[in-house]
């Protein structure tokens, strides 16, 4: 199984708007376009957390085929408002607000 870890900046009280977002995509056959098998969203002291667990090892080349898909890039555009790049001046990409795993461990 693919996860990615998306560390951005949130104002605690958006959350149920981007819940709400996230609740209607998910609701499209994006999930199952993309093989997310799992997504949670988790706040923290104006930081945003969103993990998102895939099926399979090819998560990461899902996403990057997904977004060009009008869905995918509605509610990316819907997020705006609301998500903010960590570091806004090294952000070009998703890709540079994924955390990177260093230790795993499973049952």
């Amino acid at each position: 199984m693919h996860s990615s870890l998306i560390v951005a900046r949130m104002k605690p009280e958006d959350n149920a708007a981007v819940a709400q977002l996230f609740g209607a995509f998910d609701q499209t056959e994006m999930p199952g376009l993309m093989g997310t098998r799992r997504r949670q969203l988790f706040s923290y002291r104006g930081l945003y957390f969103h993990l998102q667990d895939f099926d399979g090892d090819d998560g990461g080349e899902r996403i990057e085929k997904a977004k060009d898909h009008p869905l995918f890039q509605r509610v990316s555009a819907d997020l705006r408002p609301f998500i903010e790049a960590y570091d806004p001046a090294t952000w070009r990409s998703p890709a540079d607000a994924m955390a990177e795993r260093f230790y795993q461990w499973s049952a």
